[in-house]
Order: C-alpha cells, then sequence, then structure tokens
C-alpha cells in the first residue's frame, strides 16, 4: 500500500478533506497543468468528483462535509497516486476532456486537447471567413481525437468535415467520439500520410494542428507530456516538416474562397524566418494561446508556386 492510499484511507474522511489533501500534494509533487486546468486545485477537483460521479464542474458544496465510503477512498488514492507519482495528466485518468464547450472522449492513443482553435471554432473562424453560412466542406488534417473535426461540424451545421490521420489509433477515439455526438453522417475519418489518400476534392475551410514540436523544445517538456504520443507532438525539420508539406499542397485541395489555419504553437518563429516572404496572418485570442496562422487560398497557391516541387498546372 503506498503512502497515499495509506493517508487517504485512515486519515481523511470528507470530500473536504480529500481535496483539501490532494491539493496540497499536487503543489508539493511541483505538478505541471497544462491539460485542461489552470492549477492544483481544480486538477484535484476534477479528478476526485468524477471518481465519485459527480458533475466535474464546480465544488458541490451540498456534499463537502458528506463522509467518504472505503470503495470511493481506495478509488480517488488510486487516481491520486498516478497523478503525483506517474505524472499522468487528469484526462488521460478520467477519459474525458473539454474543447469548444464539449465534452470527449481521450486516451493516450491521441493528444489532450487544448488548441486555440477552439475560440476560433466558436467564433466561426470570422472575420476571415467571411461567410461561414456558405462553408459546406471542411478538412482536418492530422485529427487526433476528432475534437477540432466535430466542434467544426457543430459550428458549421451545412458543412460535411473529413477527419485525416496517418494514425489507425487516433482514428478509433476519434470514431467513438463521433458515435459520442451523433454526427456519423456529417464527419468521416480517413486514414491518410496528410494528401496522400485524397484525390479531387475541394474543401471551404482546411484546419491542422500538425505534429510541430522540434527535437529542442521536445527534450524541454514536462513529464506529463510523456504520456502523450510522440508521433502527434514531434516533428522533424525543427518542426516544420509537415507544416511545409500542408503549405505546398493546400491550395490544390481549396476552393477558390477557401482558407487554411494552421497551428505551430511556438514553432511560429521559425515559421517566419524560414519563409519571410509569406504574408502570414497570425491571430490574437481573448483567452490564450498562440501560434496559428491564415492562408487564402490565393495565398497558398503562391505558397506552393515557389516552394513546391510539383508542376504549377497541377495545383489548380
Amino acid at each position: 500500500m503506498t503512502s497515499t492510499h495509506t493517508t487517504v484511507l485512515n486519515e481523511l474522511q470528507t470530500l473536504r478533506d480529500v481535496l483539501r489533501w490532494a491539493t496540497s500534494q499536487f503543489n508539493a509533487a511541483e505538478l505541471f497543468y497544462g491539460h485542461g486546468n489552470a492549477d492544483a486545485f481544480n486538477d484535484a477537483l476534477q479528478l476526485i468528483l468524477h471518481s465519485l460521479h459527480l458533475p466535474a464542474t464546480e465544488f458541490p458544496e451540498i456534499f463537502a462535509d458528506a463522509r467518504l465510503t472505503r470503495t470511493e477512498k481506495e478509488a480517488i488514492a488510486q487516481l491520486l497516486h498516478r497523478r503525483i507519482v506517474d505524472r499522468v495528466p487528469v484526462p488521460y485518468l478520467t477519459h474525458e476532456a473539454w474543447f469548444a464547450g464539449m465534452p470527449f472522449y481521450v486516451d493516450e492513443r491521441v493528444l489532450i486537447p487544448r488548441s486555440p482553435f477552439a475560440e476560433l471554432i466558436q467564433d466561426n473562424f470570422l472575420p476571415w471567413v467571411h461567410e461561414p453560412d456558405n462553408v459546406t466542406s471542411i478538412l482536418d488534417l492530422c485529427t487526433g481525437g476528432g475534437c477540432i473535426a466535430i466542434a467544426c461540424a457543430e459550428a458549421f451545421p451545412e458543412a460535411k468535415v473529413d477527419a485525416i490521420d496517418i494514425s489507425s489509433d487516433a482514428l478509433t477515439v476519434a470514431q467513438i467520439n463521433i458515435d459520442k455526438h451523433k454526427l456519423n453522417e456529417r464527419v468521416n475519418t480517413i486514414q491518410s500520410d496528410v494528401w496522400s489518400s485524397l484525390t479531387s476534392q475541394k474543401y471551404d475551410l482546411i484546419v491542422s494542428n500538425p505534429p510541430y514540436v522540434g527535437a529542442d523544445e521536445m527534450a524541454t517538456l514536462p513529464e506529463e507530456y510523456r504520456h502523450e504520443p510522440v508521433s502527434a507532438l514531434e516533428a522533424e525539420d525543427n518542426g516544420l516538416a509537415l507544416v511545409e508539406h500542408i503549405l505546398c499542397h493546400a491550395a490544390k485541395f481549396m476552393t477558390p474562397k477557401g482558407n487554411l489555419f494552421v497551428e505551430v504553437g511556438n514553432s511560429d518563429l521559425a515559421v517566419m524566418e524560414r519563409w519571410p516572404d509569406i504574408e502570414f496572418v497570425w491571430l490574437d485570442f481573448e483567452y490564450g494561446g498562440h501560434g496559428i496562422f491564415t492562408l487564402d487560398y490565393e495565398q497558398c497557391l503562391a505558397f506552393a508556386e515557389r516552394y513546391s516541387s510539383e508542376p504549377t498546372d497541377s495545383l489548380s
């Protein structure tokens, strides 16, 4: 029996006791909070309430001094141990993450959603997408668990969405979420190495949160990120390999009024240094986040004409 189990089972009695102790332990362990919660209290709160099958949105004061059963405390102690000692992010322990106001199933086959794309989607990509009501086709490249694709389907109710990923494991999770949100008729998964499985499709909106972390940055990531699939985080060429591949071919799959949005995170400076002649539009976010740029069809076509190895006429 671990020290966590001993303390929780023998010394703590109420929900308030467990939450206070867990918050202190999380702080003492200097855990990292980058997967949906901002601090130790909210991280512990979500984990404990989920274990008790209570809504994990706010502290239920009515149950604060309710005594926990031994079975409940054993379950909580096990989860707390994995969070503190193994540093497993809470969404992997609860198998639930929230994105764009929607709940999603997650496990260690996919990244935990945390992208500022959520704010863009909830704003219908305005003002960059000029006529949201006319968006009928959307492509989500590197979809992972399908969160961005599904949120886009909700935001654009007239649109069909293709959700692409190279990983069959990730697409299995994406399908769980498509089923969960009852979007089988509008969201379609495709296993593909970026563009390889696409042929003549044209999209009004292409969004992508591809692997973009370079080797140097990977080496500095907190332990919590080590539980996420490396292939969904790290990219070659200082994080730019997939970004360049996306940019070189995007125009071929866009409608003339289409828009491309790509998240590159901390690789934003590397993007601007690599392609200084491209007028990337970098987006600002009211609720935090950075590193997403947008280009329209003409800009993507110009990028391809300058940097793609394909003949220009194959891009039209």
